[in-house]
């Protein structure tokens, strides 16, 4: 059965200008990410570094904008100050957030230099749990002053003579998580005013960079959001942005769930903005707050075992067991094994993930930063040997590519679906949503080249959709393209031999008149419509 669906644009309601930063990823020395997929000086396309030169090729390639690191958990037990200066005096530390060795192979300078050989900016994250404000100030000072002083001058010693000019920095990693080395959870406020001296510190010593505040780290948390309350009132006034992080988990094989996960994205984008705006209204401050969603990923996870009485506001369950069988790892570049991340399908993990991006996009005016989580290894896939692209890569290289300039309001009528509530685990436990729409889309209109350009997610899993596009505001306006990205095949996934196989085409079957399109759209599918004036 083919469904019927409209969509209208108009030139006069828009959202906000799109940062090209949205379209960023993150790094955390999570297993082979690192020490394997990024850095392997036994390579055989290894540079002078050590670090895979296939692997630079490849992003280089996605024209990635910037990368969020070297960020996550470990952070809050990491000294930067181990990992600089000649390797074979730098320490061993224990991770006690992923039970690993930190050999410090890749260190400081190394994250920066590669930053460097990629082509992207860096946006770093600091130590706020076992760290300090003097560990701050001089992190700043090594990385971004000129020289004459001792950590700028050992920078030069180091053999970085010029400096770094790191812009944007966080304070700290999920600062509000009981999982995390050193937690706030207990106290928002001590974070807020800690997060307030750090930054006003940290732009002491250089006015030029600009600072990203934690908010709850999960929305399931029970202390959210009130912890986001208490914090942003100490520190509103000296910081950037608030870091949001989020990932969406659902069964395999329901894409209900599945697709319809950017609603939870929104619900919580809608939340912290409030937020953010009350404190604003309540300090009678000027600023307004923008967001910076710098971690999130979709999932797809088995159900787990529910335990009656833990849930969303009872995490200690999980993050209070203390194992002593676990041992550490040290993780061998030469020996990755096999990854089958993510479950579900190349083609699963596509739409997913660029179904959040289009709730970025429809909050373009606040949501400035994105990065996703595994982004490097979903845009350019590694093993030992090779570097390749999945089918996520291309949904995420054409919204980087076309999704520039202003983001527009673009009105959907369509049928609906229903999410019926579900849990994963006892953390992970979603709620009812109903009335999602089938056709999830977003439009970015570049005035000054002329370009309009409709994304488009056929979120149905049983049926395709007549599609009516109604541009007509858009006087002059030609239609270019209608790319679509569609496979029979939803558990296909690629490997170095396979990929490419599932890639966008050029539908050729859509009619534009008058400033209206008429298309064809596949069941579980992403699709681009491009118009140039």
């Amino acid at each position: 059965m083919k469904k019927q669906a409209k969509i209208l644009v108009h030139p006069s309601f828009k959202i906000g200008e799109i940062s090209p930063r949205l379209y960023g990823a993150f790094l955390e020395p999570i297993g082979t990410m690192v020490n394997g997929s990024m850095y392997n000086p036994k390579h055989p396309t290894a540079e002078k570094h050590g670090f895979r030169q296939d692997f630079i090729d490849a992003l280089k390639e996605t024209g990635l904008p910037t990368v969020r690191l070297p960020g996550g958990n470990f952070v809050s037990g990491w000294d930067w100050k181990d990992s600089i200066g000649p390797k074979e005096n730098r320490k061993t530390h224990l991770d006690l957030a992923w039970f690993q060795y930190i050999p410090n192979d890749v260190g400081h300078d190394e994250y920066l230099q590669w930053a460097e050989l990629v082509g992207f900016e860096p946006m770093y994250t600091i130590n706020l749990g076992t760290g300090d404000i003097k560990d701050a100030i001089g992190i700043v000072d090594y990385t971004n002053h000129k020289g004459g002083t001792y950590w700028s001058d050992l920078r030069r010693k180091y053999g970085h003579e010029s400096p770094y000019g790191v812009k944007t920095w966080y304070l700290g990693n999920e600062m509000d998580g009981p999982w995390q080395i050193a937690s706030w959870e207990k106290d928002p406020r001590g974070y807020g005013v800690r997060a307030n001296e750090v930054s006003k510190a940290m732009k002491w010593v250089d006015p030029t960079i600009e600072t990203v505040a934690c908010v709850s780290s999960s929305p399931f948390l029970a202390h959210y959001p009130q912890w986001d309350l208490e914090a942003l009132q100490e520190c509103y006034e000296s910081v950037d942005y608030v870091s949001l992080h989020h990932y969406h988990s659902a069964p395999e094989g329901d894409y209900a769930a599945l697709l319809g996960g950017s609603v939870f994205f929104e619900d919580y984008i809608n939340t912290e903005i409030a937020l953010c705006d009350f404190v604003q209204t309540k300090l009678r401050s000027p600023r307004k707050m923008m967001l910076s969603f710098d971690e999130y990923g979709t999932s797809v996870r088995p159900c787990a075992e529910l335990h009656p009485g833990f849930g969303p506001h009872n995490l200690y369950a999980a993050y209070y067991n203390f194992d002593p069988s676990r041992e550490y790892i040290l993780h061998d570049p030469d020996n990755m094994g096999e990854s089958r991340h993510p479950r579900g399908g190349d083609m699963v993990n596509a739409l997913t993930s660029a179904s959040t991006l289009l709730a970025f996009l429809r909050h373009a005016d606040r949501v400035k930063i994105g990065c996703m989580t595994s982004g490097l290894g979903t845009l350019a896939a590694t093993d030992r040997e090779h570097v390749w692209k999945t089918a996520a890569y291309y949904p995420f290289s054409q919204l980087m590519r076309y999704g520039r300039g202003e983001s527009m309001q673009t009105a959907v009528e369509c049928d609906c679906f229903d999410i019926p509530g579900y849990a994963i685990d006892d953390n992970s436990q979603y709620y009812t949503h109903t009335g999602v729409k089938f056709i999830d889309a977003a439009t970015a209109y570049d005035e000054e080249n002329g370009e309009l350009n409709i994304f488009v997610i056929n979120r149905d899993w049983e049926n395709d959709c007549s599609l009516e596009l109604d541009i007509s505001g858009f006087k002059d306006f030609s239609f270019v393209e209608h790319s679509q990205l569609y496979t029979e095949d939803m558990q296909f996934y690629s490997t170095f031999e396979t990929a490419g196989t599932v890639k966008p085409t050029v539908n050729d079957s859509a009619s534009f008149a008058e400033g209206k399109l008429s298309a064809e759209v596949k069941k579980l599918s992403w699709n681009v419509f491009r118009f140039k004036k």
